[in-house]
């Protein structure tokens, strides 16, 4: 499997406001790079705090790119991910659609109920007791073929799967403009580093509109 984290920040390093709002980062050229990237994916993974602040769909806009998918032999949609530990998802959440198929990763504390109401609409995955275990949920995402990996966020899941030694191509535009906030969610949140930083090495800079796109890989 390989896994690319992808993300836009304000130039302050910020997601989003402290409110969590949805703010537009990145323009017309990043929108279609990000389109070009989910076409040439077999899955798009996302945090359950993105779903329940954002309500993406996380499918490919452009059609060209999914007659190109069905010409390789690959589904119109690449699936879709949720990292969700106690099935929080809503159940009408736009990425529960039939646009592509779904998967939802749960621990075991998960409710019966959200598990039954999940089922009718998403594949379940089961790994790990009160949080979902990540290595364990993407080798069994995996097991299903998928093997090229996206993940759009949020900030939370990016941390985590840095800490789960998951990632490994980060590819982060920075936009231009300044959110501010010391609550507003980071590119990777979490607890945090003391030791042992992941470390990158910068393939390539881009410039997109009035942002940079900077591509690195992760170290092994």
């Amino acid at each position: 499997m390989h896994v690319v984290v992808n993300a836009a920040m304000s130039a302050d390093g910020k997601l989003s406001s402290r409110q969590r709002d949805q703010i537009a980062i990145s323009g017309e050229a990043d929108f279609a790079r990000v389109d070009r990237l989910r076409a040439d994916s077999d899955a798009i993974v996302v945090g359950v705090g993105t779903v329940l602040a954002d309500d993406p769909h996380l499918t490919v806009k452009d059609e060209q790119l999914c007659q190109q998918r069905l010409e390789r032999g690959e589904p119109e949609q690449p699936a879709r991910v949720i990292v969700d530990s106690n099935g929080r998802t809503p159940d009408d959440a736009a990425i529960l659609d039939d646009a592509a198929t779904t998967y939802v990763c749960l621990s075991e504390t998960a409710p019966i109920d959200r598990r039954m109401e999940l089922a009718d609409h998403a594949e379940l995955v089961t790994a790990g007791d009160d949080r979902v275990h990540l290595l364990r949920a993407f080798a069994t995402l995996q097991e299903q073929g998928l093997e090229q990996v996206m993940v759009e966020g949020g900030g939370e899941l990016i941390f985590s799967l840095f800490e789960a030694g998951l990632v490994d191509e980060l590819l982060v535009f920075v936009g231009p403009k300044v959110i501010g906030g010391r609550d507003a969610p980071t590119l990777a949140d979490g607890d945090g580093f003391i030791d042992e930083f992941p470390l990158l090495s910068l393939e390539r800079v881009e410039r997109l509109d009035d942002g940079v796109l900077l591509c690195w890989t992760v170290d092994s």
